[in-house]
């Protein structure tokens, strides 16, 4: 079956609702974020800090793409903008890698955190309806930074999972340790991803936008990454 050709109004529509996904997601990973880095620090939780600092790389990620859709010519920003929300993932995952390493070698002890595991439900009620969003609009537009940006909103509900074991375990059986293994895999999650976007294979998950041109490439999806999947 072929890929129905975008019309320019259909490309625009999907163009604009890019742009509305990324705001509200700047919106509400901004205040989690600050919510988050302030109880983990009356908590002295590496896990639940962390956490705010993705957060925080959450909405750099959406102001990439913010930047990028703002542009008449979306895709010739695309391969930068790939590459901006991976170095966002390395810088985090440094951060916290360092800071659980910390915490384990020192013997810190991480407080319970009532406020941290509110934020981390809500998180995993928020974060899987942006997903869904997102991953449906950069599929039909054909663009790999949506995907990619769909992908760090993902690894979000992820973290919050991960995060919410932690600091249960934390409250429940006072086994502080599980807050620093819990950042770690917060760290290892985001090396990965950062890898991902940073090669841009992200663009696994799009799918072609229009019909190919002579050349084989599909147009909306840049540097040839699309180019492999058949109408």
């Amino acid at each position: 079956m072929s890929t129905p050709l975008l019309t320019p109004e259909r490309r625009a529509m999907l163009s604009r609702r890019s742009l509305l996904l990324a705001y509200v997601t700047a919106g509400y990973n901004l205040f989690e974020g600050l919510v988050a880095i302030a109880a983990g620090a009356g908590a002295s939780s590496t896990a639940l800090i962390g956490f705010g600092l993705d957060s925080f790389v959450e909405v750099s990620s959406a102001a990439v793409l913010i930047w990028q859709f703002r542009s008449r010519v979306p895709e010739e920003r695309e391969r930068l903008a790939l590459r901006l929300i991976g170095a966002s993932f390395f810088a985090l995952a440094v951060w916290v890698t360092l800071d659980a390493a910390r915490s384990l070698l020192s013997g810190g002890d991480a407080q319970a955190s009532p406020i941290g595991i509110g934020l981390a439900v809500a998180s995993l009620l928020v974060m899987p309806l942006l997903v869904r969003a997102k991953r449906r609009t950069g599929r039909e537009l054909g663009s790999a930074t949506v995907i990619a940006d769909s992908t760090q909103t993902m690894l979000c509900t992820y973290l919050s999972a991960v995060l919410l074991v932690g600091l249960v375990l934390n409250a429940v059986w006072g086994w502080s340790w599980a807050d620093p293994i819990a950042a770690l895999v917060i760290a290892g999650v985001a090396v990965k991803e950062g890898i991902e976007a940073w090669r841009g294979e992200h663009c696994d998950d799009c799918a072609p936008a229009a019909s190919p041109n002579p050349s084989g490439q599909t147009p909306g999806c840049t540097d040839g990454c699309c180019a492999n999947q058949k109408a």
